[in-house]
């Protein structure tokens, strides 16, 4: 399916749960939904299953969400097709298309293979925008074609708590390309991603991704704040 079959699925389709998501630290469960003859699974995260942080308010489901329209919105296609379901079997929440990694990569295992090249650069340059806190080794799937990042509820705090394991573009310029849709989206409106967050957090992130157009270049990791530029544990 495309994304807008994928989209369609997701939003319309019903949904029966299958289990839970063996390591998650939420209440993410695998689920089916299915839509006039039409099945794929999902990874389902209900609002009902999160445990409480100190520095996100409730409700991490709306930061998924928000990942994948960024992602949609910088053109970057990283991200699973992610929706808001509100009638979903144990409350509101979010329904990310189900990635099938039936092997044990992640991103140090695959960070060395020149394919790949481009699309952790681009990956690197929306965890910035984002501000992704928890950007872990585990948190990018391979499918045996192509890789995925899931796990994006830990995004655009106000406050700068970019945590990552991808440091190692730092200093290197960015594509002209990407830096066109960067342009583009610290100019614009913001889009169907301005139904997510606060209007402070998706200020915050058009001027993150106005730092990057001014730099034309990858941050690199500030050792010297309180917040560790790396997250734990890193896979």
């Amino acid at each position: 399916m495309d994304r807008d079959q994928q989209r369609t699925l997701l939003t319309k389709g019903a949904i029966e749960v299958e289990g839970r998501v063996a390591g998650s630290s939420n209440q993410a469960l695998l689920v089916t939904v299915t839509l006039e003859g039409e099945s794929a699974m999902a990874c389902y995260k209900a609002e009902a299953g999160e445990r409480p942080l100190w520095d996100f308010p409730d409700g991490l489901w709306r930061r998924e969400v928000a990942t994948f329209e960024l992602d949609q919105l910088l053109k970057t296609d990283l991200v699973p097709t992610t929706v808001a379901r509100e009638d979903a079997p144990f409350g509101v929440g979010s329904l990310q298309w189900w990635v099938d990694d039936s092997s044990d990569d992640h991103y140090f295992t695959l960070r060395e293979r020149p394919e790949f090249y481009h699309w952790f650069g681009a990956l690197a340059a929306l965890d910035v925008v984002a501000n992704n806190a928890d950007r872990k080794a585990g948190h990018v799937l391979y499918d045996g074609t192509r890789c995925w990042a899931i796990d994006n509820g830990l995004c655009f705090h106000e406050e700068d708590k970019l945590r990552t394991v991808i440091w190692e573009y730092a200093g290197i310029d960015i594509d002209t390309e990407l830096l066109e849709q960067l342009d583009a989206f610290a100019k614009g409106d913001g889009g169907e991603l301005a139904r997510w967050l606060h209007p402070h957090e998706l200020a915050s992130a058009r001027q993150r991704a106005h730092g990057l157009v001014e730099s034309s270049a990858y941050p690199t990791p500030d050792e010297d704040r309180d917040w560790p530029p790396y997250p734990w544990p890193l896979i």
